[in-house]
């Protein structure tokens, strides 16, 4: 009898330890579960993190062609507005293709080198060169327009175009977007800040002026006269010249104007863009010099003809370079 308790006892906590073990083993999986499930919460808070980094790496640009998302700190960029390529090289952002096929003003010769691809001209592009470079944005403008739609389909393609008839706000904002997209944002403030600086003290000089000023652009024997809103307009709009005729029609070629009409106008300071010197066409002296109806003017008899750079403000223009040489030139030939 004794032998079969002490059996049973035996048998009681045998079970009992078993029962007790496997309470423990549940418990053991019920941890482990639980780690998982953790695991999972905190893999989807990291790729919620994620997700919120790559949407912070790239913005959506609205412009004058539509919407486009743009990647930050694109690697492969294509530039075919030389005024978006003036400010990217002011910011010291490196670019892959240029538009070499049309004639690059001279301060932006270094990209005539190899390193550079020649993505076509202006006006004709070369799709094929372009689509090969597989780049991550392209920049475009007026004259590229058209080719919006078939850019896009290679990459993300932004309109960085001036709007002549409110031009710095609209060159600011260029500026700014570009200093966004390439982390610049530091630099082309900086950069803003010395061309405001340098247009209020320009401002300050044509205030004490007593006279009116004529704008015109010469090529082949032919001139075109430009007002306020105009290509040119920022010398009246911007500047602060107070235009010789408030009439001339606002048009992308300016109105066209003879010998006559400017003496009729009579500008105290004529200045002139001579784009055949820009496209490399110079010949014979600009039809504007030692001519007998101009040299009556009050501009010639006052020697206050002006001859401005046409790189800076025929070939290119709306740049940080080119807008800080307008100011520049503009200075120098009100003196």
């Amino acid at each position: 009898m004794k032998k079969y308790l002490s059996f049973l006892i035996l048998l009681v906590l045998v079970v009992t330890l078993a029962a007790c073990g496997t309470d423990s083993s549940n418990d053991a999986d019920t941890g482990e579960e639980e780690s998982p499930a953790t695991t999972e919460e905190a893999t989807e808070e990291d790729g919620s993190g994620a997700e919120a980094e790559s949407e912070a790496a790239e913005i959506t640009v609205t412009h004058d062609l539509g919407e486009t998302v743009v990647q930050k700190e694109p690697e492969t960029v294509v530039v075919f507005d030389y005024g978006a390529l003036e400010t990217l090289d002011t910011l010291g952002v490196e670019v892959a293709g240029v538009a070499k096929g049309s004639s690059l003003p001279d301060y932006l010769s270094k990209y005539e080198g190899d390193e550079y691809t020649n993505v076509g001209s202006l006006k004709e592009l070369d799709f094929e060169t372009i689509y090969g470079l597989n780049p991550d944005l392209i920049i475009i403008s007026g004259r590229q327009s058209e080719a919006y739609e078939e850019l896009s389909e290679i990459a993300p393609t932004i309109f960085v175009g001036v709007d002549t008839t409110n031009y710095m706000e609209s060159f600011t904002h260029n500026v700014e977007l570009l200093g966004e997209i390439f982390n610049k944002e530091e630099e082309a403030e900086a950069e803003l800040t010395k061309i405001n600086d340098a247009i209020a003290a320009l401002n300050e000089e044509v205030a004490e002026l007593d006279g009116t000023g004529l704008i015109v652009l010469t090529t082949s024997g032919n001139i075109s006269a430009y007002g306020n809103g105009s290509r040119f307009g920022i010398l009246h709009d911007v500047f602060g010249i107070p235009a010789a005729d408030e009439n001339i029609e606002a048009s992308t070629h300016g109105m066209s104007v003879s010998y006559e009409y400017i003496a009729e106008t009579n500008p105290d300071y004529l200045f002139v863009i001579d784009r055949d010197q820009a496209i490399d066409e110079a010949g014979s002296e600009n039809p504007l010099i030692n001519n007998e109806i101009i040299d009556s003017t009050n501009a010639a008899q006052n020697d206050n003809i002006v001859f401005l750079n046409p790189s800076v403000w025929y070939l290119s223009g709306g740049g940080l370079i080119s807008v800080s040489e307008m100011v520049k030139e503009i200075h120098e030939g009100i003196q």
